[in-house]
């Protein structure tokens, strides 16, 4: 996955919310004005990837209904952990932390935006 997007109502929550659960930056991309484009800063160099938030073009899906596009799923030291900041921090509960055998400890929230983000913490080596 060279570039994702994530499509956003409310920009200053967005970034807040991200910004705490990965330790995003964010930096306005020249050009992308018109549609509040904001792209992640620093995440090329640790993962081969960019990222942004882009302003909805549309009204955001209800809170708890189905998925509503894709769901991205980000790998994160202690699942539990940043499941729980993401509920304390503007997020709501879309599947709770749960072992997955031969995977690790997996958990998705609702970032506020109408979207659904995931959080693996994978199995540790022996």
């Amino acid at each position: 996955m060279p570039h994702f997007e994530i499509h956003v109502s409310d920009m200053g929550r967005a970034k807040t919310f991200y910004g705490g659960l990965f330790g995003w930056s964010f930096a306005p991309m020249p050009g992308g004005e018109e549609v509040e484009y904001h792209l992640v800063e620093g995440i090329a160099e640790a993962t081969a990837m960019t990222a942004a938030l882009m302003r909805r073009a549309d009204a955001a899906p209800a809170a708890g209904s189905p998925i509503r596009g894709g769901t991205m799923t980000f790998e994160v030291d202690d699942c539990d952990a940043r499941y729980g900041w993401a509920l304390e921090n503007g997020g709501a509960e879309a599947l709770p932390p749960m072992d997955y055998p031969g995977v690790g400890r997996c958990a998705y929230v609702e970032d506020g935006e109408g979207n659904v983000v995931g959080l693996i913490a994978p199995l540790e080596e022996d």
